[in-house]
This record gives C-alpha cells, sequence and structure tokens, in this order.
C-alpha cells in the first residue's frame, strides 16, 4: 500500500501530536525509564524525533562528520543532547512544528512517516500503554520496511527478512516468499524493525528465524 505524500504528511503531523499527548502524561521516572530503542530512554527517542524536524540533511551531514562518519553516533548525541530540555518544551515543539515537512535524501517522506508510528510504540510499549497508530499506517509501514529503500535508511539490516513471507492477520496485507511469519500489522512492523517486543504477536514457521535475526547476540 502506497500512499500519497501529502497524505503521508497528514499522517506523520496526526502521529508526532500523539507522541506529544503521550509525553505530556507521563512523570519523570517513566521519561527515564528504557524505550523499546536500545540504549535510549523515552525521553532520548523524543529527542531523537526532533533532531529529525529541527535538523536540515545537510547540518546533519555536518554533525555525521565529527563523528568520523558514523551516522549512528551523531543521532545518539544529537537525541539526547535535545532530550535534555525540559518536557514541556519537548512537547510544545513536537506538537508546534509536527506538521513540518521532513523528506530523507533517497527515501522520501515515509523515512519520517515510518519512525513518528514506530517511535510512538517506543514509548507506549515499555510503559504498558495503548497509544497506537491506526492500523493503516501500520500498513503503509510495513509496504516501505520490505523495500530496497527503508534497508538503505537503516531501518533494517540486509537479509534479515530473506526466505520469510510476512502476513499480517488484521488486514491481509502481504509480502516476500518463504517460511511464514503471521501476526498483527503493528507486531510485524516492530520486530522487522528490529524490535524484539513485537516478538510475542507473531507466529508461524518462520518465526524462529526472525526472532534469531531481531534477538540481540543472535544470528
Amino acid at each position: 500500500m502506497r500512499a500519497a505524500p501529502d497524505d503521508l504528511g497528514h499522517r506523520t503531523a496526526a502521529n508526532r501530536r500523539a507522541v506529544a499527548d503521550l509525553v505530556a502524561t507521563l512523570d519523570e521516572d517513566q521519561l527515564r525509564g528504557p524505550s523499546l530503542c536500545a540504549g535510549w530512554t523515552c525521553r532520548d527517542v523524543v529527542g531523537h524525533l526532533l533532531v529529525c524536524i529541527e535538523m536540515s540533511v545537510p547540518r546533519f551531514l555536518l554533525e555525521v562528520a565529527r563523528d568520523r562518519g558514523r551516522a549512528d553516533a551523531a543521532s545518539d548525541r544529537l537525541a539526547r543532547a535535545r532530550a535534555a530540555r525540559p518536557v514541556g518544551e519537548l512537547v510544545e515543539v513536537l506538537r508546534r512544528r509536527s506538521g513540518d515537512a521532513v523528506s530523507q535524501p533517497g527515501v522520501g517522506p515515509h523515512g519520517p512517516f515510518a519512525d513518528s508510528c514506530i517511535h510512538l510504540r517506543d514509548i507506549a510499549v515499555p510503559l504498558g500503554l495503548a497509544a497506537t497508530p491506526p492500523v493503516a499506517d501500520w500498513t503503509v509501514v510495513l509496504a516501505f520496511l520490505v523495500t530496497p529503500r527503508a534497508r538503505a535508511a537503516g531501518f533494517l539490516p540486509r537479509g534479515r527478512l530473506d526466505g520469510l513471507r510476512l502476513e499480517a492477520d488484521d488486514t491481509g496485507w502481504s509480502a516476500g516468499d518463504g517460511a511464514l511469519v503471521s501476526g498483527s500489522s503493528e507486531a510485524l512492523a516492530l520486530v522487522v524493525s528490529g524490535r524484539p517486543a513485537g516478538l510475542d504477536g507473531v507466529t508461524g514457521p518462520g518465526a524462529a528465524l526472525l526472532r534469531d535475526r531481531v534477538t540481540p547476540g543472535n544470528g
């Protein structure tokens, strides 16, 4: 399923506002708690979203150069720096700039859109909260995650989906060839993007192989 760029912009803005609304309800202990992003607190995830909104691609590339070409290191450093802002400021900026268009080179608006969906759950899942994008959003995310563009953008490594067929049991979406992995659209998207927390929501002959590929220390 593909969505028009304008539609993706509206959906991305709605998800960013949902993150802001969620974060506004959290206390400091919750904000300092671990997210689904390895090594990041829930607060750090918000900082990362602000980096994506506030920083131009040329500026980010300059920051990557400061870290000797290590994009992950630059992303981590910048996210933590922004996360140090007062929570009220984080929420205000995320709401005010929720509609800012961001288009990653070679990826387009699908990258920021996928980020907005996945990072909402990165914060909500560890806290046992239900905030999540609509199922239709997850279908668009899945359709993006199985493309070479998603691998090039770092959403998943090459080979993670080799020999697997994915099927969403809540929408009928499917992709790939090989051993079946089925589950909800959300669970599939979380696992494909490297979140082991989604593994309990997937089943099928290929589930064990996918588990090995996304579990730290395996694969």
